[in-house]
């Protein structure tokens, strides 16, 4: 998903998006150790999207503070 699409997004939908990856990235840790594993490259895209997702809640929260304050 690309930045612009999840700055589209409302906080608790990106919250769930979050969660869902979060999931996921547990399911293929686990595939991973147990040899089942094929793409191991979703792991890596997982990882930044989950980054992704991150930056821009934290972004928003600081936007509040920063209106908050003004």
């Amino acid at each position: 998903m690309k930045p612009s699409e999840i700055r589209a997004l409302s906080v608790g939908e990106i919250e769930a998006k979050l969660a869902d990856a979060r999931e996921e990235m547990m399911k293929l840790r686990f595939q991973r150790v147990t040899g089942q594993l094929t793409d191991t490259s979703r792991l890596r895209i997982l990882r930044r999207e989950i980054a992704r997702l991150s930056t821009i809640i934290s972004e928003r929260e600081i936007a509040a503070e920063v209106e908050g304050e003004a």
